[in-house]
């Protein structure tokens, strides 16, 4: 695997920091990382004598596994880290503590924080390349990459293809990425959810939007289902649970009116009978759990970008 060094040293805070040839360099690693994964021996040397601190500052399954399994993959040494386990539980400032995990001289670190802002800010006091894990309702860059990797293995051709995102799109971080994403790579997005759950400014970030499931869901070769948010709701966007799941729930009946080729993705985890119902989920639509399968391989590949990574080896 021969190293394209466009990406080596930089940090990823956002989609807007990968170009679209980023963006392809990324998914061409992450399907052969994705082979290290295959293997008996889920083993490969090339960042051995590299440390990654992945600093989680809010709750996480899939991500902080998969950076973590990612990491170790490629033999790098991990160091995991929170925020309750950390000197800011004690009344230490981020600042002061980017000081003092800089001095220890890391390669690389990976930031989770219901804050946004927070990987933007360590990575102007951080010497070491950093990765936005997910930053309030900011953005979640290895997210969509991982998004897109799993629409392109279903669609070689990204470009021109209808995406639907549904759901609470005001507060989703994982949206935000992919619509950066998406456009990149000359897909078209529609956005769709109650208007409570639609950004002011969703008319100059997506080419279509509405309030309309059916209507968003037509003709759509992508449908990706979106949790509420409840962790960063600001008063009461919606009736209830029963009527969000009545009116923008999606369904095997909305599907059926989708592309005959459709796929649906959800970034987890998944409120199953309110953003998406099981029959949906369980489905032949359904490419979720490859999307938690490629979220070991765009980390794996992601890592190996920015830290320059030699040759794997057999």
């Amino acid at each position: 695997m021969a190293t394209d060094m466009a990406l080596s040293g930089k940090s990823i805070v956002s989609m807007a920091d990968l170009s679209a040839d980023h963006i392809r360099q990324v998914l061409s690693t992450a399907a052969m990382m994705k082979e290290i994964s295959e293997r008996e021996v889920k083993k490969a040397p090339t960042l051995r004598g590299r440390t990654v601190i992945n600093f989680f500052a809010e709750p996480s399954t899939r991500t902080r596994t998969s950076f973590e399994i990612a990491g170790k993959r490629l033999s790098a040494d991990v160091i995991n880290i929170s925020a309750s386990g950390s000197s800011l539980s004690k009344g230490e400032t981020l600042k002061d503590m980017a000081a003092n995990l800089q001095a220890m001289k890391p390669d690389l670190m990976v930031v989770r924080s219901p804050h946004s802002g927070v990987p933007h800010l360590l990575s102007n006091w951080m010497a070491c390349p950093v990765i936005n894990a997910g930053d309030g309702r900011h953005e979640h860059p290895t997210q969509a990459l991982l998004d897109l990797m799993t629409i392109h293995e279903r669609r070689e051709d990204l470009e021109g293809l209808k995406v639907t995102i549904l759901g609470d799109i005001l507060n989703s971080r994982v949206a935000r990425s992919n619509m950066i994403g998406m456009a990149r790579l000359g897909m078209e997005v529609t956005a769709c959810g109650p208007a409570t759950m639609l950004p002011t400014n969703i008319g100059q970030m997506v080419a279509h939007h509405t309030t309309d499931v059916a209507e968003a869901v037509r003709g759509a070769d992508v449908v990706m289902a979106l949790r509420i948010q409840k962790e960063r709701l600001e008063g009461c966007k919606f009736p209830n649970l029963r009527e969000y799941s009545r009116y923008f729930g999606l369904t095997a009946a909305h599907m059926k009116h989708a592309s005959p080729q459709a796929i649906v993705l959800h970034p987890g985890p998944i409120n199953q009978g309110v953003e998406i119902s099981p029959d949906v989920v369980e489905g032949p639509w359904s490419v979720i759990l490859n999307q938690v399968t490629n979220g070991v391989a765009v980390r794996m590949a992601a890592l190996y970008l920015l830290l320059g990574g030699a040759q794997p080896e057999a």
